[in-house]
């Protein structure tokens, strides 16, 4: 009785996956849950488990890109990998040993070309003795010579004395050609070409624009070192920025709801709620893992669910549930100390806001310079569903909050 492994509904959205990699051998014993191969599509990477006990047999190959449904492994229920093994084989007698030898010779032989053939004559070579370097092990002129040139050569006949001819002295080879100009090739990951083919995708169907401004962060600085040791004690995680720039974008976002929405044909579809997608790199590449209702959700909650996703992001181990529904997203490329950047949308959303790297800068403050914690924002979003004047508030709702959190705590 044999099982068949395929690739799996995923929702929706998803009606093909990569194989990316297999995770066993091919004849392995396994069992029903043993991971089986490594799914990528463009939104998730997944394990795909056996589902049966017994032995494996592939029948897709890696880097293969199939539709839902469709096979890439047997199981052989219930077999044993080995059992099935064959008998070692009888010793061989020296005359089949000969024969043996002699079609190896004549298999060498064919396998060589005109010139190695002729040099091979000439010589009375083994050719089953000399290992090929041309095309598929084809054996060459420079082979023949190679392998002859260890054999004592026959005594010449002698010749009639001449007198000396001086000769030259022998040239310096030539010293190899540089490779300074080489290259390295490197295939994209099947992840990779998924996120660069939407990311043109977007470029092509949005008309996006993006627009700045700064924030000064010594309000939530100071509010955060004076109560991020009872925070981690009451809520049991620590107390970050994230959740300060989460909950001042959600109220920003329900000030200017069409920011919060996207468009489906000729209508603009407003979900009843902030479901926020929150950018997370990995070594596969970026993915977006959402915070849904994020508009009912506290300082704690969200600090909660970002470590969570975030781990989960990073051991490969994000489901498509955690995935959809995203309505705005947050990027944060500060961590990798951007000082300010474009992000591009997340389709089919309408905007995403960009944090950067936070600087010491001098600015005036009621008539004076002084030193503060700034950081530029960014928001990137579709000029189709959005104008200008809705995108600029944005951002300057977002900035009044964070200079002034005491807002948020108050509903304000």
């Amino acid at each position: 009785m044999s099982h068949i492994v395929a690739v799996p509904q995923m929702g929706e959205s998803i009606t093909e996956g990569i194989i990316s990699r297999f995770l066993v051998a091919e004849g392995s014993q396994v069992t029903e849950d043993t991971p089986l191969f490594e799914l990528e599509t463009d939104k998730i990477s997944t394990d795909v488990p056996a589902g049966a006990a017994g032995v494996v047999t592939f029948t897709a190959k890696e880097g293969e890109t199939l539709a839902v449904g469709a096979p890439v492994a047997t199981i052989a229920v219930g077999a044993v990998a080995g059992a099935t093994a064959r008998a070692a084989p009888k010793a061989e007698s020296k005359t089949e040993q000969k024969t043996e030898q002699k079609t190896e010779a004549k298999a060498a032989t064919a396998q060589s070309g005109p010139a190695a053939r002729k040099l091979l004559e000439e010589t009375g070579a083994d050719p089953s003795k000399i290992s090929g370097t041309g095309k598929e092990g084809r054996i060459t002129k420079g082979d023949v010579l190679a392998a002859t040139s260890a054999l004592p050569t026959p005594a010449a006949p002698a010749a009639k004395s001449s007198p000396p001819v001086p000769t030259k002295p022998a040239a310096a080879p030539a010293a190899p050609a540089s490779t300074s100009k080489g290259v390295t090739r490197t295939k994209m990951s099947p992840l990779r070409q998924k996120i660069a083919a939407r990311l043109v995708q977007v470029q092509q169907t949005s008309a996006i624009l993006s627009t700045f401004n700064e924030v000064d962060l010594s309000a939530v600085m100071s509010l955060r070192k004076r109560y991020k040791d009872d925070f981690e004690k009451v809520h049991g995680t620590g107390l970050g920025f994230m959740s300060f720039f989460t909950v001042a974008t959600v109220k920003a976002l329900q000030k200017y709801p069409l920011l919060n929405s996207r468009i489906e044909g000729t209508e603009v579809v407003t979900p009843d709620g902030v479901h926020m997608g929150i950018a997370v790199g990995t070594e596969r590449g970026l993915v977006v893992p959402v915070l849904q209702n994020c508009q009912t959700m506290g300082y704690a909650d969200i600090e909660r669910a970002i470590r969570d996703v975030a781990k989960k992001a990073r051991d490969g181990k994000l489901t498509l549930d955690d995935m959809q529904g995203g309505s705005f997203t947050i990027t944060n490329g500060g961590v990798y100390g951007s000082l300010l950047s474009t992000p591009i949308i997340n389709p089919p959303q309408s905007g995403i806001l960009g944090m950067h790297a936070i600087k010491d800068r001098p600015v005036a403050v009621d008539g004076q310079v002084v030193i503060r914690p700034m950081m530029y924002l960014a928001l990137s979003y579709d000029h189709r569903i959005v104008d200008g004047a809705e995108a600029v508030g944005f951002l300057v709702r977002i900035k009044e909050l964070l200079e002034t959190p005491e807002k948020m705590l108050l509903g304000l």
